[in-house]
């Protein structure tokens, strides 16, 4: 469904009597930052679509992947991680910096709890520089504006946005988001990037009851696309080798079952 990532329009306040995706999705993959309430939309969501918990694996398994190929192989040293989530174990920054000690990552996100973990935990090495900013993706001026003040724009940037535009529900202003932050960086940039489908072939029709049930039930409100649309988010771009495949196969190294959420790595000519 997601990737942990909080997106909520207006002002974000914790509110605990409320499941929220960054804690809901905390719990998928095991962690410990979340409410009761959280753990039973959790376990309602997974009654109703168990391969779940295998989604939000397979997405954190992706970034890993993807991280490590666009800093060794695509030689990218900046990561704009948009909607970062909850902090857990190998956070971008921490596979960026393995790889590239000077590496410089800023995180995005606007839910008050990932605020106060990211300030704890999201600390990185001492060649390279890992900030915070507290913005929401509705707004890209001001997530750019901000990266900027760490970001050097004239070097390439690997702009990551996993599991965050699916909660941008007006595909129009979802596809002009990535538009204006795309435009911000320069050729040879990259966007990193999945979302959860309701395509067939990869089992995706269990996605509307279940996004049914989160948006009545938890907040904030989700949708899954049509590959065909989350194609349409990489007008412009070079897809890099597989394309665009469920993230669960992404450049894995065995042959994992195809989860309904499409992953991709494209390049800015």
């Amino acid at each position: 469904m997601s990737d942990g990532h909080t997106p909520s329009g207006g002002s974000a306040k914790l509110n605990t009597g409320v499941a929220h995706n960054a804690r809901v999705w905390n719990y998928w993959i095991g962690g410990k930052d979340n409410y009761e309430v959280d753990q039973q939309v959790g376990e309602q969501v997974a009654g109703m679509f168990p391969i779940i918990r295998d989604i939000a694996r397979a997405d954190r398994d992706f970034l890993g992947r993807a991280v490590r190929f666009v800093a060794e192989e695509r030689g990218v040293r900046q990561f704009l991680d948009i909607g970062t989530g909850l902090p857990t174990a190998d956070n971008t920054h921490e596979i960026a910096q393995r790889v590239a000690p000077d590496s410089r990552i800023v995180y995005v996100d606007n839910d008050p709890i990932v605020l106060v973990h990211a300030r704890t935990l999201l600390t990185g090495t001492r060649e390279g520089v890992t900030a915070y900013i507290d913005a929401d993706v509705h707004d890209p001026d001001a997530i750019v504006e901000r990266a900027a003040q760490t970001l050097d724009f004239t070097k390439p940037v690997a702009v990551m946005m996993l599991g965050i535009l699916n909660f941008v529900l007006d595909y129009d202003k979802a596809r002009e988001i990535v538009r204006r932050v795309l435009a911000a960086v320069p050729s040879g940039s990259h966007l990193v990037l999945t979302h959860p489908t309701f395509d067939s072939e990869l089992g995706g029709e269990g996605q509307i009851p279940a996004m049914k049930f989160w948006n009545e039930n938890a907040t904030p409100p989700i949708t899954a696309r049509s590959g065909a649309d989350i194609a349409a988010f990489f007008e412009g771009l070079e897809l890099l080798e597989p394309g665009m495949v469920s993230c669960s196969q992404w450049r894995a190294p065995d042959s994992p079952v195809a989860v309904p959420q499409y992953g991709a790595v494209a390049v800015k000519p």
